[in-house]
């Protein structure tokens, strides 16, 4: 990846190759859906307070699949807004099944 990224179609591509392992997945899955939970939850309960866990559980729950079974860097540190479009899409791709949690 030694040229830069210029579309988020490349990017998207290149996204996919790095999130190829179910467990990588499933947690990406995991940490967006409860992003999804805690805003339901704080509009539900109008405790403010409770926003920040949402990088907390949506970042730290992709940094832990990268790490521990992806074994590579997330595009986060270098793509940090197509980095999280891409993580909204994959969630969306596999609750319809376009895309697998198995590859």
């Amino acid at each position: 990846m030694a040229d830069r990224i210029k579309t988020f179609s490349e990017f998207y591509e290149f996204y996919l190759s790095e999130h190829q392992k179910m467990w990588t997945r499933i947690f990406h899955f995991a940490g967006t859906l409860l992003i999804f939970l805690v805003i339901f939850y704080v509009f539900q309960s109008g405790k403010e307070r409770f926003l920040w866990y949402i990088p907390i559980v949506g970042y730290g729950m992709a940094w832990i699949s990268h790490a521990v079974f992806e074994k590579n860097r997330p595009a986060t540190f270098k793509y940090p807004l197509w980095s999280f479009v891409s993580d909204f899409k994959i969630f969306f791709e596999l609750l319809i099944g376009k895309q697998k949690f198995k590859s």
